[in-house]
């Protein structure tokens, strides 16, 4: 159970009607997946019957949910609709005219709040990389710069574009006056209880509004149970029933991003605001794993982040969990052993040697376009107080564990880490423990060189020293 404050009441599975050995199944499932998962929260009938976060993971640490930040920017958007500052049929050319361009194509004048919601502005891909690069210190300007492929497609085909969501961040901002993390601060986080909502940023200091967002796993589990209860939170509707409704429903049908749709398949269900239809009920999606998921049939939310496919887990929740709810079994003693199993999961620490006094140099040479580290950064091992201190150039020391996870914040945020001496190699693992991301660094000093590479590249930046400074923000405004 997590420390501190709780947000949701607690439940053994048998009592809320759910099947530990269902439970049980999901977790060995997901631990056989090729997905590693960071954290799990079970949500049935208002009550949090199964949780566990695999260490190094945390309960009360804020974790990156990428684009499942898209879905709260949809509920500012509600807001700002239900307090008539904001209609469904508003232009983005008329709610901020000093970002449109001379050369805006005819179509991007008829974009409408609606068209960015379902991001069925016409265009096929997502546009942001090239409207960055078209305008590099006004992404807004760049987005309605970029061409269209067709005229008169607005309306009509869905194509995941996370620029909308940027766009809708911003004329939130334009019609409220407000930051959009200060609106859902005291709109939406501060009334549910949540302390610890932090944004990543732009370089001119606005939230990305399509991800960034960091919350705690219980967190967005309770964002799941307000959407369940059709924004109502305790006896305080904090957002309006009937856009929670809107929101959460079929608009647009969509394309699975895989040739195989069975391998996509909760991704072909259509889409709402900002929020993907699923097999059964719907879900807010992030990036590597990061999921929201709901299924008002069986009044089930779920919370996960992880550092894989999402469809993966959705599978897993189908076919584990939901067989296992209200199956008339109850057994305290399989309760009991579930909360044991999920009170020590955790994530193996880096295998090798502790090598008392043994030290070494390299240096990294070659390095790619998604390398953490810049090419000719000096990596030294020393050892330091049963484990070693890395130092990844001259401004980025990081503790390291041997036969255990050891953190440090040499920038602001949080890195875990662990390693141990292999041969005539040092290997570590860095884990960037408010992500789903992980950097493995190997020191060779016999040859004095080193290697550095991520499990997953970030998207937003792939330098390390980025996602160690909180807010991590990037310049120019992407990548």
């Amino acid at each position: 159970m997590p420390p501190g404050r709780l947000l949701l009441p607690r439940s053994t599975p048998a009592a809320a009607g759910v099947s530990s050995r269902a439970l049980t199944a999901l977790l060995d499932r997901l631990e056989a997946a090729p997905v590693e998962c960071h954290s799990l929260v079970v949500v049935r009938h208002g009550r949090v019957v199964a949780e566990g976060w695999w260490a190094p993971y945390s309960a009360e640490r804020p974790h990156l949910l990428y684009s499942l930040t898209k879905t709260f920017t949809a509920v500012a958007v509600g807001l700002a609709v239900t307090d008539g500052l904001l209609a469904l049929d508003d232009r983005v050319v008329d709610v901020l005219p000093d970002h449109v361009p001379a050369d805006a194509p005819d179509q991007a004048h008829r974009l409408t709040v609606h068209h960015l919601l379902t991001m069925t502005t016409g265009r096929r891909d997502d546009s942001l990389d090239e409207a960055w690069a078209l305008e590099p210190r006004d992404l807004v300007k760049g987005f309605l710069r970029v061409p269209f492929p067709d005229a008169d497609t607005e309306g009509t085909p869905h194509a995941y574009d996370n620029a909308t969501t940027f766009v809708l961040a911003r004329m939130v901002e334009r019609v409220t006056g407000r930051g959009l993390d200060e609106m859902l601060d005291e709109r939406l986080f501060a009334p549910m209880g949540v302390e610890h909502a932090e944004w990543d940023r732009v370089a001119g200091g606005a939230v990305y509004g399509f991800h960034g967002l960091h919350l705690t796993t219980e967190a967005v589990a309770a964002f799941g149970e307000l959407l369940l209860g059709g924004g109502r939170w305790g006896d305080r509707q904090l957002v309006p029933r009937d856009w929670v409704e809107r929101a959460t429903r079929h608009h647009v049908d969509t394309v699975p991003y895989k040739d195989d749709a069975s391998h996509d398949a909760d991704f072909a269900c259509g889409y709402g605001y900002q929020i993907w239809m699923s097999r059964h009920g719907f879900h807010g999606h992030g990036a590597y794993g990061q999921q929201c998921v709901v299924v008002p049939s069986h009044d089930l939310v779920v919370a996960v982040t992880a550092e894989g496919e999402a469809q993966v887990v959705l599978d897993a929740l189908w076919e584990c969990l939901l067989p296992g709810l209200d199956d008339g079994a109850a057994s305290p003693a399989e309760d009991a052993a579930l909360a044991e199993r999920l009170d020590r999961l955790a994530l193996a620490p880096v295998e090798g040697s502790a090598d008392p006094g043994r030290s070494g140099e390299g240096t990294l040479a070659g390095a790619g376009a998604d390398s953490p580290l810049p090419g000719g950064t000096r990596v030294t091992v020393d050892t330091a107080d049963g484990g070693w201190l890395l130092r990844l150039g001259p401004s980025l020391p990081v503790d390291v564990g041997h036969g255990e996870w050891r953190e440090s914040a040499p920038l602001g945020r949080p890195v875990v880490a662990s390693g141990g001496w292999r041969g005539d190699t040092f290997v570590a693992d860095l884990r960037v423990v408010t992500t789903p991301h992980r950097v493995r660094v190997v020191v060779d000093p016999g040859a004095g060189t080193a290697t550095a590479t991520w499990s997953t590249v970030p998207l937003p930046s792939p330098l390390l020293e980025r996602h160690l400074r909180a807010p991590l923000s990037t310049r120019p405004e992407h990548g």
